[in-house]
């Protein structure tokens, strides 16, 4: 199992807004399925110490990336 990326995590630090847009299309696509439906979703361009803010509740792009994984593993298709 993947240890989930935490919001202070370095890595984020070099995800782009082109970058986080993908994996916010990626979400729609994999969550659609599962009823997980954020229209809305958006890079708000809004930074906390060098990280992107994901207008979903102003989270981070961990729980972006960590909700993406857990999607990934669920075998089901795009």
């Amino acid at each position: 199992m993947n240890t989930p990326l935490e919001s202070h995590d370095p890595y984020l630090r070099t995800c782009t807004e082109p970058e986080v847009t993908a994996l916010l299309r990626e979400l729609h696509e994999r969550g659609r399925p599962f009823g997980i439906l954020w229209g809305s979703a958006a890079v708000n361009g809004t930074t906390i110490d060098g990280r992107l803010l994901v207008d979903f509740g102003d989270t981070s792009v961990a729980t972006l990336l960590n909700l993406l994984t857990l999607l990934r593993a669920t075998d089901r298709p795009a």
